[in-house]
């Protein structure tokens, strides 16, 4: 648009030079015609310039609106699946990490007439409540890894970028397999056999591997972590990472694998790749059709982060919430 515009000035130079410089013995009537052609030129040249300059603007427009318009006709009707364990005191952790500690916020320091140091706030005195967590590490829960956890040079959670906010998502069920083989560990057949039905993993997506382990979560708070979990071997997130450029992989276990390096956490960190340990739900998810949001506590030198991932699934999903239904304003009492 702007090469035409700058071809249609050079013209305009152009003619009204011509005009201002009129060849030798031209008569007034001659010049008087010359001047009325080149006023019409540029009145046609004006009104080239203000269509393509309305056509341009119509573009921009249909631009700004084309993201209203995914979000009012698609997610808007979408089905929304948390896939985030609630961080709570009794929380299952790794066994060498001690339990996170919840309590009433205090005062750091007196405030007249308001509230004296180390006094709690409560609705009755200030009006509002607040809370004071205590926690003994950042691997916890549902979280991101990053490389910063294994790599002392690696990127750390301040580091991730804003583009991982929203991805496609692939949900690889191993449960079967895992229900008669608890220690189980994916391969690279099972992407091949998802790949099979639903076509090669899209670049840039998450992927999950549904094990069902999570599902005996609030069982885990009392009789504490099994010793066998099922994982993903290193072949799969090779396959998914060098052959198939995945953003991240995801597992419900608290850990990548079984064997005695850890050597599939070790790889993916140590080359600068993230993963998502703690999932839950996704025996709710379908494998494939939907997306996945992701957001996490962005902390100055993290090695991890406490997040949450929620899939975006079609309408016509079995489960999931919409925003009919869980319009999230004004939140229920």
């Amino acid at each position: 648009d702007e090469a035409l515009l700058s071809v249609e000035g050079a013209a305009k130079s152009s003619a009204i030079g011509a005009m201002m410089e009129p060849p030798e013995g031209e008569g007034d009537r001659r010049r008087l015609v010359r001047m009325v052609h080149v006023l019409c030129l540029c009145l046609i040249g004006s009104t080239a310039a203000i269509a393509l300059l309305l056509a341009r603007l119509s573009r921009e427009h249909a631009g700004d609106e084309a993201l209203l318009s995914v979000y009012e006709h698609t997610l808007k009707r979408a089905k929304y699946i948390d896939l985030t364990h609630t961080l709570e005191p009794d929380a299952p952790v790794w066994p060498g990490f001690a339990q996170p500690t919840f309590g009433p916020a205090v005062a750091g320091n007196t405030w007249p007439q308001f509230i004296r140091k180390d006094a709690p706030f409560t609705y009755a005195d200030q009006g509002f409540v607040a809370n004071a967590l205590t926690l003994p590490t950042d691997q916890m829960g549902t979280q991101l890894d990053v490389p910063g956890h294994w790599d002392e040079l690696g990127a750390t959670v301040s580091d991730v970028p804003a583009t991982v906010a929203l991805r496609p998502l692939v949900v690889v069920n191993i449960a079967e397999k895992v229900s008669g083989t608890p220690g189980y560990a994916a391969q690279p057949e099972d992407v091949l056999a998802w790949e099979a039905v639903h076509g090669q993993v899209p670049q840039g997506a998450v992927v999950l591997f549904r094990s069902d382990w999570s599902r005996r979560w609030e069982a885990y708070k009392t009789e504490g972590l099994p010793p066998v979990f099922p994982g993903v071997s290193l072949e799969a997130l090779r396959l998914l990472h060098r052959e198939r450029a995945i953003l991240l992989h995801g597992h419900e276990p608290l850990d990548t694998d079984m064997t005695d390096s850890l050597e599939g956490e070790a790889w993916l960190l140590r080359n600068g790749f993230m993963q998502a340990e703690g999932l839950a739900n996704l025996h709710l998810v379908p494998e494939a059709g939907c997306l996945v949001a992701v957001g996490f506590a962005k902390v100055a030198g993290g090695t991890s982060g406490l997040a949450r991932f929620v899939a975006i699934c079609p309408p016509d999903s079995e489960h999931g919430e919409t925003t009919w239904s869980h319009p999230g304003a004004p939140l229920p009492a």
